[in-house]
């Protein structure tokens, strides 16, 4: 295996972790918790999953984390295609990760708050239930802040596969920058036009999905293609 190959697959296996990990966070685990608008169901899921909030704490970090070291990896990859977009590329996700980060700690207040009768005393049931509430709204909403960084990001390595003169396939980097669009959309949507948003965003991003999942299978199970050698330079040689 060459070693630009090796990387690759590197690249496509830290890539599935970030998927695997952002996705039991908030796919699986934040729905669970999270009731729009029901301070009381919010907090009562919270109580009765304490556990799983906490699994879900460390699958975000563990997701920021490793996503930071996925670009990082890609940089490496290929920013011999062009090197400032691919330091564009490091620094969306920095600041993707950065706000992640931040995200998590008003979740893991809002486990605090629900599961610490200390707040229930002072403030009452209610005044404890909407203090979580708040919490897990603003995390809620954080995520779409980080969506801005995490969707454009799409756009540099779309555009590096793109011109990777055949190290990875053009189509790949069109659906990564048709990805980065969809995010987009869909953000603009929840904030704009929030009767909207809602409707559209359970397979706006449906898009950005596949075009991600497309490029790590395409990464760690083929790795990026290595040109092969000139017969006639070998010929020559």
């Amino acid at each position: 295996m060459s070693p630009r190959k090796g990387l690759a697959r590197i690249a496509g296996f830290l890539w599935l972790v970030v998927g695997i990990s952002g996705g039991f966070a908030q796919g699986f685990m934040e729905p669970k918790m999270y009731a729009a608008g029901n301070a009381a169901a919010t907090a009562a899921n919270v109580v009765a999953n304490p556990g799983l909030v906490r699994l879900g704490v460390v699958a975000e970090l563990v997701d920021s984390t490793v996503f930071i070291f996925l670009a990082m990896t890609l940089y490496i990859l290929l920013n011999h295609v062009h090197k400032s977009v691919a330091r564009a590329m490091v620094v969306l996700v920095a600041l993707s990760t950065g706000i992640s980060c931040l995200n998590v700690v008003f979740e893991f207040e809002g486990l605090r708050v629900a599961t610490d009768s200390a707040y229930a005393a002072a403030l009452g049931t209610a005044g404890s239930n909407a203090l979580v509430m708040l919490l897990l709204d603003t995390q809620h909403y954080g995520v779409f802040i980080a969506q801005v960084f995490f969707g454009l990001w799409l756009v540099p390595i779309g555009y590096l596969a793109y011109k990777s003169s055949g190290l990875i396939p053009k189509w790949l980097g069109v659906l990564l920058m048709v990805g980065a669009a969809c995010y987009i959309v869909d953000l603009l949507a929840m904030f704009l036009l929030p009767d909207l948003g809602q409707k559209i965003g359970s397979f706006i991003i449906i898009p950005s999905a596949i075009a991600e999942t497309s490029m790590l299978v395409y990464l760690l199970v083929f790795g990026v293609r290595v040109p092969k050698p000139d017969k006639n330079i070998l010929a020559a040689a």
